[in-house]
């Protein structure tokens, strides 16, 4: 992607991509483009998303005193119970 991307900026151009592939007035060669662009911004943010869950992991281990290894296997599930407490 020759753009900088912040995952602010990857997800408002996701919900531009979204709006022009349901407003249905796309041809089949721009919608494919349209897609290819949301796949990859998408895999973007996904990865954003998964370094802040894993720096958020490694901060409650601190705070913790847990190993980050036994926070880790716990992906996926809501960490926000863990933080509010």
């Amino acid at each position: 992607m020759a753009t900088e991307w912040t995952f602010e900026k990857a997800m408002l151009r996701i919900e531009e991509i979204v709006a022009l592939l349901e407003g249905g007035k796309c041809s089949l060669d721009d919608s494919l483009k349209l897609f290819e662009e949301g796949t990859k911004l998408t895999a973007y943010c996904n990865q954003q998303l998964q370094q802040a869950e894993q720096k958020i992991i490694k901060l409650t281990a601190i705070e913790s005193a847990q190993p980050a290894e036994e926070l880790s296997d716990r992906q996926g599930e809501d960490m926000g119970r863990e933080l509010s407490e």
